[in-house]
Order: C-alpha cells, then sequence, then structure tokens
C-alpha cells in the first residue's frame, strides 16, 4: 500500500490530486498506485442496474403503500420516482462531465461550496447513509435466506443479523481482493435480479388477462391527504432507485467517462423505472394491499400465493438479487471513503491502496465495519426513512452546486450542459423532500440534522485548525499500522 506525499493543509483546496508514495514498497519510487480504468460502458450500465435493482423492489413497496394509503397512488409515487431520478440523472450527467473526479456528490459539493459543506456529506455518507445502505440489503439478503425455513412464523433476529454480518463480511473481502472479479460477479447476479422481476411481472400480467382486477377498483380509495406523508413515501420509492448516481463515485476508473457516464444513466434509468412500474402492477395483481401490508417478505408471499410447490425460487433469487445489490454497493460507496480521505478529511490510512489488488483496501474494510454496527436493528423500513432524509438533503447541496457554478464559472467547460430549467425543477422537487417530513417524522429528520451538525465541531479541531503535533503522531502511527497490517496479510 501506498500513502499520499504529504499530509492536506487547511483550508482544503477543492483539486483532488492522485497520490503517489513516500517509500518504496515494491514499486516505481516515481510513480503513484492509481486505481486502474477498467470500466467500459457495459460495465458502467451493469453497476447502476446492480445497485438499483437491488433490495429495494422486494422490500420497498410495501412502505410506498403504507404511506401513500391507495393502490393508485402508490403506483402514481412509483412512476414519479422513476422520472425524478431520471431528471436527477440528467444533472449527474453535467456535474460528472464538468467535474470528471471520483467521489460523486463529494467533489461536486467540495467544487462549489468548499471544504466544510463537502466534509459534512462525507461526514453523514459514513456514518448514517453508506452503511445503513449496506445494512438494509445485508438484513434483505438474510431475511429471504431464513423466510422458507420459517413459513407462517416469526424469523428470529439473531439469525438474520449473523447472515447479513457474514454476507458483508464475506463480500467486503471480495472487494479487496479484485474489481475485476466483482465486476463479473455482477453478471450472474443481473441474471437472477432480471429473473425474479421476470416471474413477478409476467405472472402479474397473466392474473391481470384472467380477470383478477378487483385491486385496482377504486384505486385511489383512501389516498393519503397529508402532503408530509405523500413525501415520506417517496423515501422507499427513492430508495428503490437509489444507485442512479453512483456510478460517478467510480469516474476515474472509467474509460472515456465523458462518454460512458452519461451513456450509462441514460440506458439504465429508463430501463428500471418501466421494469418498477411492471413489477408492482404484478404484485397488486396477486396480492391485496392487505396482503401487502401484512408481509415482510412481499416477493416470497407473492410465490406462495402463486405456486404451493416450488415457492423456494423466489426467494433464492430475491436473495441473490440482494446479495449482488450489497455487493456492487460497498465497491462503489469504499471510493467515496477513499477520496475524502486522499483530500485530507478522513486520516490517511483511509487512503491506501493495495499495490498488489489495486483496491482501496482500508476504506472498504472502514465501511464494513460501520455496516456491521448498523445491524443493532433489523427494522428495514426506519433505516430506509432515516437514511433517505439525509442523502436527499445532500443531493438537494449538489443540485444547488451546479446551479451556483452555472453562475459563478460560466466559462467552465461543459461537455454535457442541460437546460437551466431541469436542474431548478429538479431543485424545487428536492426541496419538497427534504422539508416536508420535518413535521411528520421529526425524530429521524431531527436524528439526521443532529448527526449533520455534530460534524462541524469535528471539522474546526481536526481538520480547519493545525493539528497539535500529538494529534499528527497518532494518525501518522495509525496510518502506518493500517499499512503494515495489510501488507503483512496480503504479502505486500
Amino acid at each position: 500500500m501506498q500513502l499520499p506525499t504529504s499530509e492536506t493543509t487547511e483550508p482544503l483546496s477543492t483539486e483532488m490530486e492522485p497520490m503517489t508514495p513516500t517509500q518504496d514498497t515494491g514499486g516505481d519510487i516515481n510513480q503513484g498506485t492509481k486505481l486502474k480504468k477498467e470500466l467500459g460502458l457495459l460495465e458502467g450500465v451493469a453497476i447502476i442496474l446492480g445497485i438499483i435493482i437491488g433490495s429495494g423492489i422486494f422490500i420497498s413497496p410495501k412502505g410506498v403503500l403504507e404511506e401513500t394509503g391507495s393502490v393508485g397512488m402508490s403506483l402514481v409515487v412509483w412512476i414519479m420516482c422513476g422520472l425524478l431520478s431520471m431528471v436527477g440523472a440528467l444533472c449527474y450527467a453535467e456535474l460528472g462531465t464538468s467535474i470528471p473526479k471520483s467521489g460523486g456528490d463529494y467533489a461536486y459539493i467540495n467544487t462549489a461550496f468548499g471544504s466544510l459543506p463537502s466534509f459534512l456529506f462525507l461526514w453523514d455518507a459514513n456514518l448514517i447513509f453508506v452503511p445503513t445502505t449496506n445494512a438494509i440489503m445485508g438484513l434483505t439478503f438474510a431475511k429471504y435466506v431464513i423466510q422458507p425455513f420459517f413459513p407462517g412464523c416469526e424469523m428470529p433476529e439473531a439469525a438474520i443479523r449473523l447472515i447479513a454480518a457474514l454476507a458483508i463480511c464475506f463480500l467486503t473481502f471480495i472487494n479487496c481482493w479484485n474489481v475485476r472479479l466483482t465486476t463479473k460477479l455482477q453478471d450472474f447476479f443481473m441474471v437472477t435480479k432480471i429473473g425474479a422481476l421476470l416471474i413477478i411481472i409476467l405472472a402479474g400480467m397473466v392474473y391481470l388477462c384472467m380477470g383478477h382486477t378487483s385491486n385496482f377498483d377504486n384505486a385511489f380509495k383512501g389516498t393519503s391527504t397529508e402532503p408530509g406523508q405523500i413525501a415520506v413515501s417517496f423515501y422507499s420509492g427513492i430508495f428503490s432507485y437509489a444507485g442512479w448516481n453512483y456510478l460517478n463515485f467510480m469516474t476515474e476508473e472509467l474509460q472515456n467517462p465523458f462518454v460512458n457516464l452519461p451513456r450509462a444513466i441514460y440506458i439504465s434509468l429508463p430501463l428500471v423505472t418501466l421494469v418498477y412500474v411492471l413489477a408492482n402492477i404484478g404484485y397488486l395483481a396477486v396480492l391485496t394491499p392487505t396482503d401487502m401490508l401484512a408481509s415482510d417478505a412481499i416477493a416470497t408471499t407473492f410465490a406462495d400465493r402463486l405456486v404451493s410447490s416450488g415457492n423456494w425460487v423466489m426467494p433464492l433469487l430475491v436473495a441473490l438479487s440482494a446479495f449482488g445489490g450489497l455487493s456492487v454497493h460497498i465497491m462503489t460507496s469504499s471510493r467515496l471513503c477513499f477520496v475524502g480521505a486522499r483530500q485530507g478529511h478522513f486520516p490517511d490510512c483511509l487512503s491506501l491502496i493495495s499495490t498488489k489488488c489495486n483496491t482501496p483496501m482500508s476504506s472498504l474494510v472502514f465501511l464494513g465495519v460501520l455496516s456491521l454496527v448498523y445491524l443493532c436493528t433489523t427494522d428495514i423500513y426506519m433505516l430506509i426513512e432515516y437514511s433517505s432524509f439525509v442523502e436527499s438533503m445532500f443531493i438537494l447541496c449538489s443540485i444547488a452546486g451546479l446551479l451556483y457554478l452555472r453562475w459563478k464559472c460560466p466559462d467552465m467547460e461543459r461537455p454535457i450542459k442541460i437546460n437551466i430549467i431541469i436542474p431548478i425543477l429538479f431543485l424545487l422537487i428536492c426541496g419538497f423532500l427534504v422539508f416536508l417530513p420535518l413535521y411528520v417524522r421529526p425524530f429521524e429528520v431531527g436524528m439526521g440534522l443532529l448527526i449533520t451538525a455534530s460534524g462541524i465541531p469535528v471539522y474546526f479541531l481536526f481538520i480547519y485548525i493545525n493539528k497539535p503535533p500529538a494529534i499528527k503522531r497518532v494518525l501518522r502511527n495509525l496510518t502506518v499500522t493500517t499499512q503494515n497490517l495489510f501488507m503483512s496479510v496480503k504479502g505486500d
């Protein structure tokens, strides 16, 4: 592993330079160890689809239906979430090609607004929505693995946590070992994702053709009239679409990013929206709203209603789908932590790259440990609301940064430049999703804001001001210890 050449001095620059080694670890002293450009268009599409089509579509329909109160409004929310993601993807295509740096929102907020806001994003990402999403995917995988062994019974929480922890640890190890192996695994997992969704869609269409349309009669009856509740319903839907901006975290590893980044986004989002809406129609064709609200594993309940034997196939496909989504989410989110450490916002030990595997191994392990912490609860829907609010808040900041840079730096090179109306519209929608839930979910929103605010004193104590010599020694020793640990494990 290799280290940055020097400590970052504060206030931080908005430029993120590649790391170079400070000592010989078996490579050329004059060449920095960098993440390789191994991802083409096909891999980019697979990464986006691999993250989006993970666990969300198999758990979120319950949350959307519960908050909207009606079948018709739940379908409207799914369609709107897809359109919202596509509008957001257009904005991120401009950001990703104008600021072609890994780190996604972190790099964009840093470029537009400077060091403190970007640090707060990094703080929240690593304390809330990245490990929380990993925990959600791990728990979904575990629940679908266990469900066939406990038909009609309550599943043991200890077993769910243990299986989720094993999944997170195993996939963290695979991501540490080889990026190429992780992307190749997505080909297999993509088959399982598409297979599970095709079963749901085709079975639903057959049911509808057979005349089972009663669930869609008076489709909007009981629709919630509370704007805040409708906003909260979007959180479950948005969680299912989450990942449309995650390829931006890996821009430095993408071949020809000016072409492949926007193309990957444009191919993936319309496809996912169509599949998700059809899948929800399939669920509602077979299951009543009451059935959906009573189930913690909707796809398994769906399979039980369809066939009496062979219903183990659906839980297996969903479990593999969640497993694949977890794998690619671990890979992409670790680059955010790595870039933040390289910039000086996190300890240098998290910016280490394995010279043998060319992976940000220390960042992967760090996020893996944090993800295990969030397994202290198995309430998936609470975790979704908790993480979605904070992530939506910083997406709002990124879009505000796009508009600010349009005004502040009009001559900035923009290979893709969208109509100004699109980011303004997206900004207004994000504002609706961020601020309206304040009175519907005050505890979750309050905790998110509190954790965000707790990063401010950390920033000024450990980053903005010159660190005391004692803290510098501790951080230096931690970096050296981490480096030696991973070198001994990997044999570097």
